[in-house]
């Protein structure tokens, strides 16, 4: 996949302001799922780059995503996505 070919999420960010960005994958891990993104002025080839992982949830037709505030869902999820990347 190309990077131009992400989808580009609009949310809100911790201090209330607009946030872009990219939505690489989804991954379900125990029937959650999460969606690894990427700021939308990052670029996936940078050695720099910073992944955000988050909680996704489905109310009626949208979707909303959450930050992981538990560690140990975080590591959960954070294995699990490096075992797929093994694979």
């Amino acid at each position: 996949m190309k990077e131009n070919d992400f989808e580009i999420i609009k949310t809100v960010g911790e201090n209330g302001e607009e946030v872009e960005l990219k939505l690489i994958d989804i991954i379900s891990v125990n029937d959650v799922d999460y969606a690894l993104l990427l700021p939308a002025e990052s670029n996936l080839d940078d050695d720099e780059c910073e992944i955000v992982l988050m909680r996704l949830k489905q109310d009626n037709s949208e979707y909303i995503f959450e930050t992981i505030e538990d560690d140990d869902e975080f590591d959960l999820v954070s294995q699990a996505i490096i075992e797929d990347e093994m694979s």
